[in-house]
């Protein structure tokens, strides 16, 4: 039975490679909009094509479905899908030649969002625009680049080459992770530098994407110490002074997953969703830990926690229909993104 209501502020995940009882139970609950995949829950493309069929197929308005599948190392979805190169070979292709650079990045990243859509995935958290420092080790060759204005040119390009795949454009960590040596999935990682030189330099490539139709950030765990005392996805400075305030951005405000150590600093589970939804993220993700999603679903159940506006800005995450769907492998553009690829190497 279809339930008629409007996506939640809630993403979760599940363990398997089809849904249990206990998974389709919870997905029908009013607070969940979305389903973030990994790769456990991937065996074939015409499994996780039928997963994704079984998940849109559970509400009247059909949930959100996500992974992070940005390329490099972190591509969720191997076997019978393209390899999608690291970003930073997307950069250093750029500074040999800016229009091979430009037309790759735009290439490969229709070739990442077409391959996804093509089984029902509706979006990817990409691109990362956090610039290479040289002192992270969880984004290093993740990020476009180390200078702030390739970075922004390539992210651009790439940005243009998922909205062709009809599929939103996502960048993070806003305002920038790349500074910071820990990794916030297991430390809670602080950035001493002061807040004119994040401005002018981590954020300037989210500026530029913002101003050419990015449609939603992630803020990061990371806590910007001379700036304010929250990680910036639960801080209202950072989510509604300078991303809705300075930079205008008008699109959907997702969280990282409330589960990651850098998020620990706010309190419980259900503490860190009710701090970042109150602080401005739309959604907020709760992964790896099914007790931690139930822990969130019941201390919210009775709370409004969702605005009208935040309902349409989810909905607008949805993927489009395009061109080739239902045709992508092997199609030119499929081809011309081989080459793009090729030329990589």
């Amino acid at each position: 039975m279809k339930f008629p209501m409007p996506l939640g502020p809630l993403m979760i995940d599940i363990a398997g490679v089809e849904l249990s009882q206990d998974d389709k139970e919870i997905l029908k609950h009013p607070l969940i909009g979305g389903i973030i995949l990994f790769s456990r829950n991937y065996e074939t493309k015409e499994q996780v094509t039928q997963l994704c069929q079984q998940i849109h197929g559970l509400r009247d308005e059909a949930l959100l479905i996500s992974v992070d599948h940005e390329g490099g190392r972190v591509q969720r979805f191997r076997e019978g899908f393209s390899a999608i190169p690291c970003m930073q070979a997307l950069g250093e292709q750029y500074e040999k030649d800016n229009h091979k650079g430009l037309q790759g990045a735009e290439h490969v990243a229709w070739l990442m969002a077409a391959e996804l859509r093509e089984v029902g995935v509706d979006f990817s958290f990409a691109p990362v625009l956090d610039i290479n420092h040289g002192c992270s080790e969880v984004i290093g060759d993740r990020s476009f680049s180390t200078d702030k204005k390739v970075l922004a040119k390539v992210a651009a390009a790439f940005q243009v080459g998922l909205k062709s795949a009809g599929m939103v454009s996502i960048g993070k960590h806003f305002p920038g992770h790349g500074a910071v040596a820990p990794d916030s999935h297991i430390e809670i990682p602080i950035d001493t530098r002061p807040y004119a030189e994040i401005m002018a330099d981590d954020v300037f490539p989210f500026k530029e994407l913002i101003n050419a139709g990015m449609d939603g950030i992630m803020p990061a765990h990371v806590i910007y110490q001379k700036v304010d005392e929250l990680p910036a996805g639960f801080s209202p400075f950072w989510l509604q002074k300078v991303l809705r305030g300075e930079l205008a951005f008008k699109g959907t405000i997702f969280s990282d997953d409330l589960t990651m150590h850098g998020a620990s600093v706010i309190g419980d589970f259900a503490q860190r969703a009710r701090q970042a939804l109150k602080a401005g993220c739309d959604m907020v993700l709760v992964c790896n830990d099914r007790k931690a999603s139930e822990q969130v679903i019941d201390a919210l159940s009775d709370e409004e926690v969702i605005a009208a506006s935040t309902v349409a800005r989810i909905s607008a995450m949805r993927a489009k229909p395009f061109a080739e769907l239902g045709e992508v492998f092997g199609s030119m553009k499929w081809q011309l993104a081989h080459k793009a690829i090729q030329l990589l190497a």
